[in-house]
């Protein structure tokens, strides 16, 4: 797997909350230019957070996480936990109303969470929800949600932007169809979604938040080209855009009309290597092609030094990360490991990349000239997100075409196991969830398990590191760490809050 650091969801949640807040921009429609298309409007069923971060204009969970990726109450306002680890008590705000006039309350909450965690009801992100054996609505503004057994990261999880509360009547009225018709409690309520072109969301004149939204509309706009999406924040037509091409912020740094901001993320990049099939089963070949890839090299030319190697598969600023040095470049080493593999001419394989945006594509063709030099011959595939809905998560390991896979994966709920279980937990291979090297240790399992029951604060910290300690690098190409997101903004948008949340 090719690992960066770069989470997404945060920053497009932060630049909806900042929207919202930005009197320079009232009663202006305002562009947002973005890198990619939306694939549901259904944050428990979405896997890409561009989708879970465009849904923050609808929605609000119950917590969230703040620039620093500290708890913080939204929905609710409180919350007790029982001795043994399993009871969560949650007293929720009163007097919030969603978007069709329906209250907000505990029942609401109960609605959310029987969905969520039903898995017949077949949502992406049930993964998340799995442990939770009951919700009760105590009163209408207390929920008492009951695990199937202990789980220290659960207020984190219901920190996760998934984790969204959806009217209950809209979910009777539009059943399957909600995707396509969202109703929360957010400062916006949608007024249009051309699938090909642009979400266009407006007001909610009922937010809970006196004073708030300050905008009147916001158009979601998804650019694919790096290059027109900075000609549409220069030439007015954006007011906003993110990511910003890498390559061109220097020049859009001189321009006195924009303001660029970037800041350090939390996204994890990689390319993942299935290590059920061959050659990846070897672990020869798979440590040659780290040797072969230059990291340094790498950030420049994709990202133009808006990133650095990565040191470890939790990123640094997550609880309880292990880092490391960088794999060395040494072409000569990974051509004498692939010699001791039995591929002493190399060998044919594919390479196939979740987004299609024009960084996404450097990434490939750098990669595919890298290993080239060892004699690995790559065929590049820049996939779109139905492509990769229907290749790459929908298939399980017998039917799966993914030989190398470049992706990315955020710590979302803002703790270590987010960054790891989903990865490289043996029951996460898809179509369940993200494990796309089809990974498999029985010791990582039992780590990762172990360490998310209620433990001293010191046990855990030595599970999740134990985890990190294993051959998980084997599976990976670590390439680049320590990336920093950028926005583009027209000046008299200065009050935008801009931190560690976009995953490209």
């Amino acid at each position: 797997m090719t690992k960066y650091v770069a989470r997404k969801w945060l920053l497009a949640a932060s630049v909806t909350a900042a929207l919202a807040a930005t009197p320079a921009f009232a009663a202006k429609d305002v562009v947002v230019a973005v890198a990619s298309n939306f694939t549901t409007l259904d944050p428990y069923d979405a896997n890409d957070t561009l989708s879970q971060a465009v849904a923050k204009s609808f929605y609000q969970g119950l917590f969230g996480l703040d620039k620093e990726m500290q708890l913080k109450n939204v929905l609710a306002e409180s919350y007790t936990v029982s001795d043994d680890g399993l009871v969560y008590t949650i007293k929720l705000r009163s007097g919030v109303k969603f978007q069709d006039g329906t209250d907000f309350n505990a029942e609401a909450v109960k609605v959310n969470l029987d969905r969520a965690s039903n898995p017949e009801n077949s949502l992406k992100r049930y993964n998340l929800y799995k442990n939770i054996a009951s919700t009760e609505a105590v009163d209408p503004t207390t929920v008492k949600i009951t695990l199937k057994e202990p789980f220290s990261a659960f207020i984190n999880i219901l920190a996760h932007p998934a984790t969204a509360m959806i009217s209950p009547d809209a979910l009777k009225k539009y059943g399957k169809e909600i995707g396509f018709h969202p109703v929360g409690t957010g400062p916006y309520e949608l007024v249009t979604w051309n699938q090909t072109d642009f979400v266009k969301v407006k007001k909610f004149a009922g937010y809970w938040q006196q004073g708030l939204p300050k905008l009147d509309t916001i158009t979601w706009r998804p650019v694919v080209d790096n290059n027109t999406r900075a000609a549409m924040l220069q030439t007015g037509e954006a007011q906003f855009a993110f990511p910003i091409p890498y390559e061109q912020a220097a020049l859009l740094a001189k321009n006195s009309k924009l303001e660029l901001v970037a800041s350090p993320s939390i996204m994890q990049r990689y390319i993942s290597m299935n290590v059920t099939q061959k050659p990846f089963d070897n672990p020869k070949v798979r440590e040659a092609i780290n040797y072969a890839i230059n990291r340094e090299a790498l950030v420049k030319v994709a990202f133009a030094g808006y990133a650095t190697p990565a040191t470890g598969v939790v990123p640094p600023s997550i609880a309880y990360s292990q880092q490391y040095h960088p794999w060395e470049y040494n072409p000569t080493k990974a051509r004498a490991l692939l010699k001791e593999a039995g591929f002493p001419n190399g060998f044919s394989t594919t390479l196939w990349s979740s987004h299609n945006h024009s960084t996404a594509q450097k990434v490939l063709q750098f990669t595919q000239q890298q290993l080239a030099q060892v004699g690995i011959k790559v065929q590049v595939t820049a996939m779109d997100a139905g492509q990769r809905a229907a290749e790459v998560e929908g298939k399980g390991q017998k039917e799966s075409g993914v030989r190398m896979f470049y992706t990315g994966w955020s710590a979302s709920t803002g703790e270590a196991d987010w960054a790891l279980s989903p990865l490289f937990a043996s029951q996460n291979w898809p179509p369940t969830l993200f494990n796309t090297a089809f990974y498999s240790n029985p010791q990582v399992d039992k780590d990762l398990t172990e360490a998310l029951k209620t433990t001293p604060t010191g046990r855990e910290s030595e599970t999740v590191q134990g985890c990190t300690g294993y051959d998980l690098e084997g599976v990976t190409v670590d390439t680049a760490g320590g990336r920093k997101t950028g926005l583009g903004a027209q000046q008299g948008a200065d009050r935008l809050l801009h931190h560690a949340g976009y995953r490209l």
